[in-house]
């Protein structure tokens, strides 16, 4: 069982900052803000990270139903933007209505549609996935597939490896993907960069920390999809069509996601600071530390 901290975390990304998209992430200076609100109107597109933003593990953080509908009341658009990749795109509207947003399936991009763009011209392969229920893979279009649970043939008959959840993911079965990939190098596909996300209980460790242990073990190149790769916000942009960036921000709780990838998109971003990766953390220090910085701040989404 890997044990994360926001301390841990927090190191894990800036160890692997060679492997994420470079931008220039210092030239601006960082307003403080209470919550959302304060930002109506400088802003006509809002992209909503989920965890820490929408909500902490299953439950909606309390107070954001309403900002995210008189949001939308006052004209402006929004818009998630997750690295959700377990789950297709219908099960992440049923639970957004579950916890009171009113989001349709057009208003969510997630990391998972990205990946399945990429699959297009992969059809042909066996794809070793980690996690995710093999019937629920549609939408990914993906016509073979094995699980990646503790068959060691599963593992080296894969042409491939989709990386896309990890919560049935132990140390046994990345030691034994380690071995296979050492074995046989072959192309990894990883739906969700996150290292970590925030629960309720703490962080739980996602498919990004894994596929970058694969990259310091063995001779793997993983492929990410997501936040804060350009993929993403390609996809975005296709959905929102004509719109001046410069009327768009990136709210998350991440610098090393949610606000590089705003860097990388030409947007502006809001570092969300009492909820999710820095509650109860002293942001201004990480912000300091990494040389990611926002444009604003926010004391609560």
């Amino acid at each position: 069982m890997i044990s994360m901290t926001v301390d841990r975390a927090f190191a894990e990304y800036e160890a692997v900052r060679h492997v994420l998209p470079a931008a220039d992430t210092t030239s601006r200076d960082t307003v403080y803000l209470e919550d959302l609100s304060d930002l109506f109107d400088q802003f006509d597109v809002f992209l909503l990270d989920a965890f820490g933003v929408l909500n902490i593990g299953e439950e909606a953080i309390p107070g954001v139903q309403k900002r995210v509908a008189d949001l939308v009341s006052a004209g402006k658009r929004a818009m998630i933007v997750s690295n959700a990749a377990s789950v297709p795109l219908a099960s992440l509207v049923k639970k957004y209505r579950r916890l009171g947003y009113d989001f349709e399936p057009e208003d969510i991009v997630t990391s998972r549609q990205t990946l399945a763009i990429a699959l297009k011209s992969m059809n042909d392969r066996l794809w070793g996935v980690m996690g995710g229920d093999l019937d629920g893979l549609n939408d990914l279009g993906v016509s073979r597939t094995a699980s990646l649970l503790d068959d060691p043939d599963a593992y080296y008959n894969a042409d491939g490896f989709l990386l896309i959840g990890s919560g049935s993911w132990t140390e046994d079965r990345q030691r034994r993907l380690e071995q296979s990939l050492a074995s046989r190098p072959r192309t990894i596909l990883v739906g969700n960069p996150d290292i970590v996300a925030p629960r309720n209980e703490g962080f739980s460790v996602e498919p990004g920390y894994f596929a970058h242990q694969l990259s310091k073990k063995t001779s793997a190149v993983p492929h990410f999809f997501g936040k804060p790769f350009p993929n993403i916000y390609e996809l975005v942009f296709e959905r929102l069509g004509q719109v001046d960036r410069s009327r768009v921000v990136m709210v998350g709780d991440s610098l090393h996601t949610d606000i590089l990838g705003a860097h990388i998109a030409g947007v502006s971003s809001a570092l969300v600071a009492g909820y999710g990766f820095f509650a109860n953390s002293d942001v201004s220090k990480a912000i300091a530390r990494s040389g990611i910085t926002p444009n604003f701040v926010l004391a609560r989404p």
